[in-house]
């Protein structure tokens, strides 16, 4: 089986959850019987449907789809849960959760049964199972697109860096745009000297210690990558205040320039 990890949330309150499924051959980056961790980054862009640069023309996630996906793998794990249940653990309104269920429910995916006292289990039927896997399987596409479209756009940007006679570079955020960064910029001539962001401090990042983003103040490097997508925004503000000049902040994702 496959272990998906993910975070799940467009409101800021990411939970772990688990998705299982049948083992597909879904791309080069996921290996047998590894846990993977699909985090904020790849479930934001897909479901608030914004891409890196040219990805604006690419298939979208159906975030009706993927909250479909989300309640059957809830029930799956356990089919005692309340609608309100749902509703407080996927962060999605309780009169959406008795949509979703019902619309389940008459495709045939959900069937419902009365459990005392006046309570209702709801169970995944035969095509519900099929459903769930297909589901996340077509995620999983999506998510590897996005590796990919993020790989790529990285790859541009520092042969860009390189071109300019750039060299010692700063990353400014330590999600995971920031591993994703980090195995790009091993193909190139430039070198990482310092990784910073706002709450990860003293954790390790491949042998660099994360340094807090003030600390940047005192450093001397050619640019400054932000490498963080969930909280770009806020990383950004936050590097102007420490005086890194816009000029010298590079991304691959558009940001708020207040």
């Amino acid at each position: 089986m496959w272990k998906i990890w993910r975070h799940v949330s467009k409101i800021g309150c990411y939970n772990n959850r688990r998705i299982s499924f049948s083992l597909f051959p879904i791309s080069p980056f996921l290996h047998q019987n590894l846990d993977v961790r699909i985090d904020t980054f790849f479930l934001d862009i897909l479901i608030s449907e914004c891409y890196v640069h040219d990805m604006n023309n690419s298939q979208k996630v159906d975030s009706d789809q993927f909250k479909s996906l989300q309640i059957l793998d809830e029930l799956s794990n356990n089919n005692s849960l309340t609608q309100r249940d749902l509703s407080s653990s996927l962060g999605i309104a309780l009169g959406l959760v008795n949509s979703y269920i019902k619309n389940l429910v008459a495709k045939g995916y959900i069937t419902v049964s009365t459990i005392p006292p006046k309570r209702y289990a709801y169970y995944l039927t035969p095509m519900g199972f099929a459903e769930k896997t297909r589901l996340t399987y077509d995620l999983l596409q999506d998510y590897t697109r996005v590796y990919r479209e993020a790989r790529k756009n990285l790859k541009l940007l520092f042969s860009d860096l390189q071109q300019q006679g750039l060299n010692r570079i700063v990353f400014a955020g330590a999600d995971e745009v920031a591993e994703i960064a980090y195995l790009t910029l091993q193909e190139t001539q430039l070198k990482l000297i310092a990784i910073t962001d706002m709450e990860t401090a003293g954790r390790n990042f491949f042998g660099l210690e994360v340094q807090p983003l003030a600390s940047l103040s005192g450093m001397t490097c050619d640019c400054v990558v932000l490498t963080a997508y969930a909280k770009k925004d806020q990383i950004y503000q936050e590097l102007l205040k420490t005086g890194v000049r816009k000029k010298n902040i590079r991304s691959i994702f558009p940001f708020m320039d207040r």
